[in-house]
């Protein structure tokens, strides 16, 4: 049972694929903190990294598109051995494509990543990183002990390349609620945000994104032990905003996996729900002809609540 097609069909919405502007890669599961509200389950022990020669078989494949932006996601995506190949090879393109990297801060400060944050400076890669509150109580019982006080010295350490301050270097954070409850109004919240962190650390950013907490992944482990799961999966059903479906960014953004394999977002890809061949086999980038995206059906399933609830969430924040 698909609770949420049945409800886009009772309100006469169907979801299906616009012009695709976002190649969103999840290069994969490495991550150096075990975060509660994670939907990927990354974590130090995840050996799921994608190769050299799958990053060449996606740029080789993105250069045929007029797709021009690349969304380096994971994991920590810095952690793979060739991320910074991964950059250059996208910038390197004819038209040079924009790259997002999907931050979690702590990791330029890791010893073995010294000079990571100088490259993508030169390298003008947009950051979008994860700060769940701006107080060190709040982040630290989601990311675990430490996590604040090592995110604020890596946003003090972006601050001084120039990023929030530079049009070239934009700096977004990431809210995500520390509990099973929506994020507040989106506007407020980066209002406080900015206040805070420029009162108490000098910290400047551009902008605050609020992500709900999807039910899947860990964060979904987490509902199950504490019994929570079923309150929370009516809470985002009852918050269903019709108007937020237009926006959902399953509509403009191509989610390919580690291995190259390729879904409707980076949700989708977390619970296996892979792009299919007429023969059921599942369908890898480097297989898709550009020109037969759009329009295409999305797939969907009961997690898609979260990204409709209250004011919608998205990979770029509150979408209404």
């Amino acid at each position: 049972m698909n609770r949420f097609a049945d409800r886009l069909a009772a309100e006469g919405l169907q979801l299906r694929r616009a012009r695709p502007e976002i190649l969103q890669v999840n290069v994969g599961k490495l991550c150096n903190l075990t975060c509660v509200h994670c939907h990927v389950n990354a974590g130090p022990k995840r050996k799921e990294i994608m190769t050299r020669e799958t990053i060449d078989r996606i740029i080789d494949w993105l250069a045929k598109t007029d797709i021009a932006t690349v969304d380096l996601t994971g994991g920590a995506p810095e952690m793979i051995p060739d991320f910074c190949y991964f950059i250059e090879r996208a910038k390197g393109l004819q038209p040079s494509r924009h790259v997002i990297d999907r931050c979690n801060l702590t990791i330029l400060l890791e010893p073995s990543y010294e000079g990571l944050a100088e490259f993508v400076a030169t390298h003008t890669v947009e950051i979008i990183a994860s700060m769940p509150c701006y107080s060190a109580e709040n982040v630290n019982a989601q990311r675990g002990e430490g996590v604040f006080e090592g995110s604020i010295k890596a946003l003090q350490l972006l601050n001084s390349l120039g990023y929030g301050y530079d049009p070239e270097l934009p700096l977004h954070l990431v809210y995500n609620p520390i509990g099973a409850f929506l994020p507040g109004p989106q506007a407020e919240l980066e209002a406080d945000y900015k206040r805070e962190l420029a009162k108490h650390f000098g910290i400047v950013f551009n902008k605050l994104y609020t992500v709900t907490n999807q039910p899947i992944g860990r964060f979904a482990a987490y509902l199950r032990h504490n019994n929570r799961y079923a309150e929370y999966m009516e809470l985002l059903i009852s918050a269903l905003n019709p108007a937020t479906v237009s926006g959902l960014m399953c509509r403009n953004t191509i989610s390919v996996g580690w291995r190259g394999e390729v879904y409707d977002c980076d949700f989708n890809q977390q619970l296996g729900m892979q792009w299919k061949n007429p023969d059921g086999s599942g369908l890898f980038l480097w297989d898709v002809e550009p020109g037969k995206i759009e329009n295409r059906e999305i797939m969907t399933g009961d997690h898609c609540f979260g990204c409709t609830a209250g004011a919608g969430s998205s990979c770029g924040g509150a979408i209404m």
